[in-house]
């Protein structure tokens, strides 16, 4: 274990809390997940945002909810308010699998053990803390309160849910990335701005009871949704709604949402404008041990932490508007970058640490190679309502330039300390293709490849088709699969110039909605004529804020409210899932029979020839 006072780590017992010289704090934070100082854990990140403001902070990580609560107790109430995070997965996606069963472990608990926080996290804690300490204020953040923010379909209950708010009980939700939102939140409560007067923070929900005024906020325009109770009786009209909700969240001046919900209104206010540069290099050069606490150290690794450890995160957000993806709905749809020097700097910290050994796990981020991408005329993009840059087409205001990204490889490379660093996070390839010779060489796309390929694969190379039909791939958001063969195609080419034994790894999905039995025959027979026998593959599994899944609940694509087929019996799922694995012995004679059945005995022969 690393030689490291006790006090690097922010208070998470009382006694800690009396080392530091503090007899009461100012927040305490709840979190699902094991306490990691890392910019990877959102606890941690909110957690050093309070602290740079001057204020004290504790945190109370993975709380028991089952006994006597003194977890919750023992700090006491904070003087301004209790912040409420399930952690850095929602919990329920986090507890089961796309079939809803139960999962035997959890990667934010050290030794991966499950048990260790409740389904519905966020809703549990906060009732706790109502009950508890009825006079303190409850703030909900993380990724399971934003994006339950509004009438959401809830897989596990197969319920239309209300907003998180009106089932935790809390007063106030940050929605998206914390740290804007909290640090005006902060700044006002520090003027000594009462916590129920905070109604007009960009990028925070609130719920205002009937018959009270909706806080007026000039600059404001207001967008009034079908309430809860509309859309619990009519799934069409909930369908109709998230069309709104999606193009709000991804424009650069969103409106105010209304939404009537219980004998109340729901508020959720238009978020702030993506983080600059110097916004988010200083989210990053917080005083982070980069370490699990040291309470842990004899109950096993953290798997999260140890998959993220020596890894670099470079941007947020993501503008690829994939159908079934929940990060444009946190993180946003611009990308939010960190300066060179800010990666370089973090780089140069991994290298210093005791157990590096000279690899970088990772130069990512939500997607690998979004780095530094943006509108070239911001004007245009403060017109957009699209909720993707890249589908159904590049648009042709996206800077898609790969050189800044190129440099920092380079630079990472040339560090003395580093032996590879390594690109984990998966690759857009739609965004390094062109049919225009001068696109490729203007963007450095071959010269990109070529770097990736041959420099930073760690003989696996993650990439994301998703699917082969253009029918389900439309949906998906996702391009055509011809960009696939073409990528495939540049990566054989590099490796074998550069006699490297690497894979490509494509993922796929079954059962998304669109997807029928012919679609994933389609994608068994082309993957196979690709040489592929798949292994990282999934079922759909429908989660909140997404296209997919109101689809999925509804039946409807909210931009068009035309009926759209889903797979949605257990037994259906199965089956689509059983084309993956043509190659087994037990999956041939009932896929043979299903294709003779539709009418496609040529493709059985082609697939199981």
């Amino acid at each position: 274990m690393h030689n490291r006072p006790l006090t690097d780590w922010l208070p998470i017992t009382r006694k800690e809390v009396r080392q530091r010289g503090w007899h009461d704090l100012d927040v305490i934070l709840i979190s699902g997940d094991a306490y990691v100082d890392h910019p990877s854990f959102g606890h941690a990140v909110i957690a050093r945002t309070i602290e740079a403001q001057g204020l004290r902070v504790a945190i109370i990580p993975q709380p028991n909810w089952r006994d006597d609560l003194r977890d919750f107790k023992k700090l006491g109430a904070p003087r301004l308010f209790f912040g409420v995070t399930s952690g850095c997965m929602d919990p329920m996606v986090n507890h089961y699998t796309a079939n809803k069963r139960r999962r035997s472990n959890d990667a934010y608990t050290p030794g991966g053990e499950a048990g260790f926080r409740p389904d519905y996290a966020a809703v549990i804690y906060s009732r706790i803390l109502k009950k508890l300490f009825p006079q303190t204020p409850v703030l909900l953040g993380g990724i399971e309160a934003s994006l339950r923010r509004i009438t959401h379909y809830d897989y596990w209950s197969d319920q239309l849910k209300p907003t998180i708010l009106a089932e935790s009980g809390a007063d106030l939700l940050v929605y998206g990335m914390g740290e804007q939102p909290l640090q005006n939140l902060l700044r006002l409560l520090k003027k000594g701005v009462p916590f129920d007067s905070l109604t007009t923070i960009p990028q925070t929900a609130l719920l205002v009871d009937d018959g009270e005024k909706i806080p007026k906020n000039k600059a404001w325009q207001d967008l009034q949704l079908a309430s809860h109770k509309q859309c619990l009786a009519n799934k069409r009209t909930f369908a109709a709604n998230f069309k709104y909700i999606e193009q709000e969240s991804n424009k650069t001046s969103a409106k105010r949402l209304l939404q009537k919900v219980a004998g109340k209104t729901l508020v959720i206010n238009p978020p702030f404008a993506t983080m600059s540069e110097k916004e988010i290099d200083r989210s990053f050069a917080f005083p982070y041990t980069r370490l699990p606490h040291p309470k842990y150290k004899n109950r096993g690794d953290i798997p999260a932490y140890e998959m993220i450890k020596f890894s670099v995160n470079m941007h947020r957000g993501c503008f690829g508007g994939c159908s079934f993806c929940t990060i444009s709905a946190h993180q946003g749809k611009f990308i939010a970058s960190r300066s060179q020097q800010s990666i370089l700097r973090e780089v140069d910290e991994l290298t210093r640490m005791p157990d590096f050994k000279g690899y970088i796990s990772d130069l990512g981020g939500p997607s690998a190679n979004m780095y530094r991408m943006q509108g070239k005329n911001q004007s245009i993009c403060d017109r957009c309502v699209s909720p993707s840059c890249i589908h159904p087409k590049i648009c042709e205001n996206l800077d898609t330039s790969h050189r800044p990204l190129i440099e920092i490889y380079q630079k990472v490379a040339a560090h003395p300390a580093i032996k590879k660093a390594f690109v984990s996070s998966g690759i857009r390839y739609d965004i390094l293709t062109s049919d225009d010779p001068a696109k490729v060489w203007q963007n450095h796309y071959d010269e990109y490849i070529h770097q990736l390929v041959s420099r930073h694969v760690s003989g696996r190379l993650k990439i994301a088709p998703e699917h082969t039909s253009d029918t389900v791939l439309k949906l998906m958001r996702k391009p055509s699969f011809a960009l696939f063969y073409e990528f495939k195609k540049k990566f054989a080419a590099i490796c074998r110039k550069a006699d490297l034994q690497q894979q490509l790894i494509p993922y796929f999905i079954s059962a998304h909605p669109g997807c029928e039995l012919q679609d994933m025959a389609d994608l068994a027979i082309k993957t196979k004529n690709l040489g592929f026998k798949l292994e990282q593959v999934q079922g759909f599994t429908p989660t909140p804020m997404t296209v997919a899944t109101v689809i999925y609940y509804s039946g409807y694509h909210p931009y068009t409210l035309k009926p759209v087929f889903t797979a949605k019996s257990k037994h259906e799922k199965i089956q689509q899932n059983r084309f993956f694995f043509w190659y087994k012995k037990e999956n041939r004679k009932w896929i043979r029979d299903k294709l003779i059945k539709a009418g496609k005995p040529e493709w059985a022969d082609l697939l199981l020839k």
